[in-house]
């Protein structure tokens, strides 16, 4: 028993090592996941070490040594995997052979096989998909036991002569196989505690940064501005806890919030030179209030003591920069910095964001604009002509035509936004049929069979006015009996289906500089619900032409009693 507890003690002086160790950065390296090389060459050398500082701590017992070498190296296995395991546990028997004596050449063959047993069941629990069991403290106590329990068997194996190996053997075998047991499950409790301290910070890094991003996602959609820049800074301050926040472009403060607010004011221009060189050097700046001190240029008395300055980026450009701040009476925490640091990420990508959603605002105004310089030029000139030659004859319908075009234009005008109701497209192309069903007389019949639920759908602008002006133009135009067209919408399997139909059947495939009304239509529906839905178009030659809009049903009206009778 008082070997055992020598070891012990032994023991002890590793796990104190091994203590200060997993506080260190190569802690991150034992995360369960695959290694990488340089990686693998740190942890090769930590738990190197480990195994010969268990050699030369260890303890003389009739030309042996009484150690605790194991740890290091079925350790280095478990977590490594076999490479790892078997570099160490050859490099430290390897040494273990260097020191001589009769159990020498025994000693460093179970060392490597010791290595190589962590391997083999660090292989096991990866291919039966629990590596989170690596670092359980019973795993490794196991399998170091079995790893000291054959280390015993090679030692009365090959070590000579015999009868000294058993004597040996009969000594060491109990405090070893105890020590480096307990040793190794102590060793990987520690790693097991402080990976998940580490996981706890990170979960609540993680879900901070996430309710920073939702509650700051609306505001940075309104661009970035002073008030915008305020709305943020508050949020900031109020989720991190700092002594204060700064939000600044290149050139001035947009929003202080905080402590030294009394000197510190939006509006300000950027004058501390730690703001200035994150701007310029597109990095991280951190004053970390020790080794150098935040001085305000503003005021002596300036209750700021640590700054952290992080670039904000947009299309790999810095615009401004987010600037936290603690007193000088604080410590300025290394979570807070993290989270600065990420903060400045999901910025810089809602900024982008924001950025597309206005050039994507600004295309949609440019093809709205595009549609209606497409419908007016030829449009008004038939309409025109019509009117020209009504008013001779029939005043008064003269007189509701032009009222007819007034409307058509008047509402083409004011239709700057996206989406309209289906009632509001159909109102829309109502004048425009009125003037053409003059213009036509009994040449031209339109008949419309459209489901009255779908009246409030909401749908692109200018849907069906290309649908129906290329109707008429290269389809009821051509014909000399009676031309027919047909305006549904229903909505079938959970989708809406918009119709267009002539009796014409004149319809060919447009080049490029034709059918841009359709084109656009069909793009349209695509960005805004998916590749899988627009528009269709089916042709029978001389008989009739079937234009087909498809797009979801609103989830609103799909729940609507309308829908489920």
């Amino acid at each position: 028993m008082t070997l055992v507890f020598q070891l012990l003690q032994q023991t002890a002086v590793i796990i104190v090592i091994a203590y200060l160790f997993s506080k260190s950065p190569a802690m991150d390296y034992l995360s369960g996941a695959r290694l990488r090389p340089r990686q693998l060459l740190v942890l090769y050398v930590v738990f190197t070490l480990f195994s010969i500082l268990g050699t030369y701590t260890g303890l003389p017992i009739q030309g042996a040594i009484a150690n605790t070498r194991a740890i290091g190296a079925v350790l280095a296995g478990l977590i490594g995997g076999p490479v790892l395991g078997l570099s160490v546990g050859l490099t430290a028997g390897l040494h273990r052979f260097s020191l001589g004596g009769f159990t020498a050449f025994s000693c460093g063959v179970s060392t490597t096989v010791e290595g190589l047993i962590g391997g083999l069941v660090y292989l096991y629990l990866i291919r039966r998909k629990n590596p989170e069991q690596l670092f359980h403290p019973l795993v490794a106590f196991s399998a170091t036991l079995v790893a000291e329990v054959l280390q015993m068997t090679i030692i009365l194996l090959l070590a000579r002569p015999f009868t000294d190996a058993v004597a040996l053997v009969k000594v060491i075998a109990m405090p070893m196989i105890c020590a480096n047991s307990i040793g190794a499950a102590l060793f990987i409790s520690m790693v097991r505690d402080q990976k998940r301290v580490r996981d706890k910070v990170g979960a609540r890094f993680s879900s901070k940064a996430f309710t920073v991003a939702d509650r700051t996602l609306g505001i940075l959609s309104r661009g970035f501005s002073s008030e915008t820049a305020r709305e943020m800074a508050e949020v900031i301050r109020e989720e991190t806890g700092v002594g204060a926040v700064a939000i600044t472009d290149r050139k001035e403060i947009l929003a202080f919030s905080g402590i030294g607010d009394d000197h510190h004011h939006a509006g300000n221009p950027v004058v501390t030179k730690w703001s200035k060189q994150a701007l310029r050097e597109n990095r991280v700046v951190f004053v970390n209030g020790y080794d150098e001190h935040f001085q305000c240029p503003l005021s002596n008395n300036c209750p700021l003591g640590s700054a952290l300055v992080v670039p904000l980026q947009m299309d790999q450009e810095v615009v401004g920069t987010i600037s936290l701040y603690e007193p000088k009476t604080k410590l300025f925490l290394n979570i807070n910095r993290s989270f600065g640091e990420g903060l400045a990420t999901i910025f810089s990508h809602q900024l982008l964001r924001s950025r597309f959603e206005e050039q994507k605002s600004l295309l949609i105004q440019s093809e709205l604009k595009l549609l209606q310089a497409q419908v007016n030029p030829h449009f008004l000139f038939n309409a025109l002509n019509t009117i020209m030659a009504i008013i001779r004859k029939d005043a008064d319908q003269a007189r509701e035509l032009l009222l007819q075009l007034s409307n058509f234009f008047r509402t083409n005008l004011k239709r700057n936004r996206d989406i309209v109701t289906l009632e509001e497209e159909l109102a829309h192309i109502s004048s425009y049929l009125e003037i053409e069903k003059a213009r036509f007389g009994e040449r031209l019949r339109v008949n419309q069979d459209i489901d009255s639920a779908l009246l409030g759908l909401q749908i692109p602008v200018f849907t069906l006015q290309p649908l129906i002006e290329n109707a008429i133009k290269h389809g009821v135009a051509d014909l000399l009996d009676q031309g027919q067209i047909w305006v549904r919408a229903y909505h079938q399997d959970g989708l809406v289906v918009i119709e267009v139909e002539d009796n014409a059947g004149n319809y060919s495939k447009p080049n490029d500089t034709q059918g841009l009304g359709m084109r656009l239509v069909d793009q349209r529906i695509k960005n805004i619900y998916g590749s899988e839905f627009g528009l269709t178009v089916d042709c029978e030659p001389q008989q009739k032409t079937l234009v087909q809009v498809k797009f979801p049903l609103n989830e609103e009206l799909a729940n609507d009693s309308c829908f489920n009778h």
